[in-house]
Formats: C-alpha cells, sequence, structure tokens
C-alpha cells in the first residue's frame, strides 16, 4: 500500500542496515526518499538499488548538517519525514573509557542528532513526523556499554520533549528502539565471525523469538510512524525487540 506518495523523507545514515532497510521500506510505500551518509560510494550504491537520492553529510558536523539543509531546501523545498538513524557504537568498561570514546559517541548520537533536528525544523511540513533510531540499551544496563547507553537514553528524552515543543505545529516525534539485529555493525565493532555467532547464539536464547530481528522488521515499524497510520501517536517509544526486554528472569 503506498500511503506514503507525495511524502519526502530524509534517512540520515541510509546507506546501510536499519538506515537502508528504512529507505526501501519508504520508496516501496510511496515516499520521495533522501538518504544520507559519509561513504560517498555506499551512497552512490543505494541511489542505484533504491532509487533514492544520496547525500554526503557528517551528522557530527554542524557545517555539513548546515550544507545538507540548504541542499534539501533547494532541491526539494520541504520535507516531511525525518528518520534520524545515523548512529555510532563502541564500547569500553568505565574504568578505561577515554575522552575519545565518549565525545565521538556523544558527538554524533546526541549532538549530531540535536543540531539535525534543530536545523530541519524550518523546512520541516507542519503534520511531519520525525522519528529517532533509539535502542533498549538505554534500558538494561548491559556492560561496557554505559557512553553508548547514555547516549540512547538522552536521545529518548528529547523525544518526548520535542514531542511537546512541535505539538503546537502536528509534528509528531517518535522513537523506535531495536534489540538485536542483523546489520553489518557487529562487524564494524572489530568482532570476528566466530564472536559474533557465539555472542548471537546466547544472546538468542533470551530473546523471547528465539533470533535476531531483520533490519526489515525495524523499517516497517518505521514506516508505520512516519504514515497517518499512526497519527495518534506522539512521544511514543515503540520496542522492536522480540520480547528481550520482558524475557523473565526465572
Amino acid at each position: 500500500m503506498k500511503n506514503l506518495e507525495n511524502k519526502v523523507a530524509i534517512v540520515t545514515g541510509g546507506n546501510s542496515g536499519i538506515g537502508y532497510a528504512a529507505a526501501a521500506d519508504l520508496v516501496a510505500k510511496g515516499a520521495t526518499v533522501i538518504v544520507t551518509g559519509r561513504n560517498k560510494e555506499a551512497l552512490v550504491q543505494a541511489e542505484k538499488e533504491l532509487n533514492v537520492t544520496g547525500i554526503v553529510s557528517d551528522q557530527s558536523d554542524l557545517k555539513s548538517i548546515d550544507a545538507l539543509v540548504e541542499q534539501l531546501k533547494a532541491q526539494f523545498g520541504k520535507v516531511d519525514i525525518l528518520f534520524l538513524n545515523a548512529g555510532t557504537a563502541s564500547f569500553a568498561p568505565v574504568e578505561s573509557a577515554s575522552e575519545q570514546h565518549y565525545d565521538s559517541i556523544m558527538n554524533v548520537n546526541v549532538k549530531g542528532v540535536y543540531f539535525t533536528v534543530q536545523k530541519v525544523l524550518p523546512i520541516l511540513n507542519d503534520g511531519g513526523s520525525i522519528i529517532f533510531n533509539t535502542s533498549i540499551n538505554a534500558h538494561v544496563g548491559m556492560p561496557n556499554s554505559s557512553v553508548y547507553a547514555a547516549s540512547k537514553a538522552a536521545v529518548l528524552s528529547l523525544n518526548k520533549v520535542f514531542a511537546t515543543e512541535l505539538a503546537p505545529r502536528k509534528i509528531r516525534v517518535n522513537a523506535v528502539s531495536p534489540g538485536p539485529v542483523e546489520t553489518p555493525l557487529y562487524g564494524k565493532l572489530g568482532l570476528e565471525k566466530a564472536e559474533v555467532e557465539g555472542f548471537g547464539a546466547v544472546l538468542g536464547e533470551k530473546i523471547l523469538l528465539k533470533r535476531f530481528g531483520q533490519a526489515s522488521e525495524i523499517a516497517k515499524t518505521v514506516s508505520f510512524l512516519a504514515s497517518d497510520d499512526a497519527s495518534f501517536i506522539t512521544g511514543a517509544e515503540i520496542v522492536v525487540d522480540g520480547g528481550l526486554t520482558v524475557n523473565a528472569v526465572v
């Protein structure tokens, strides 16, 4: 069902993983989609495969965000959907976490997200939709994830406040919090294939549905929140984790 026809959507970090799947689903539902990322080659590939427009942009750099907004304004005028998917993840115990570790995560996941919303607002149509990609890590207390978890918890707080502030413009603001999802992210964390498979086997036993999620499943939740089917939902967090966070301890 093409329920997003005549809508313009931005997907940050849309050249791989959840962002790529979300862009594909938004296109399938009729939206005109712009994907951003830092990897020019990956963006060109996404353009060819998904029928989207790719724009090189670094979410941690405010000048890059300004340039993105100017290009969007010149090329598309106004936008209707903003999916803030771009983010970074790395892990360290509190005893050894460095300032660089902290800043590298917070600059992308919090500062970059905050100012992307701020700078896109003037070209976001009234009645539009903002969707954050957060994480169940904000809730579960996983060892070595303190900075990453804090960054996602901060975004969940922004989700509620922005929903309140933007309600007069009928802009809905919501968050999707995925559990473990099969994406290229695990390879980017420097884990060997055997480590990923071992981690997945242990974690899979804790997920009620006994498997990792697929990026396409998260994408469908994003498309739902972007559409008029979610017209009475704002300030909400939808957890898509196969039941991981509600699994009984005993």
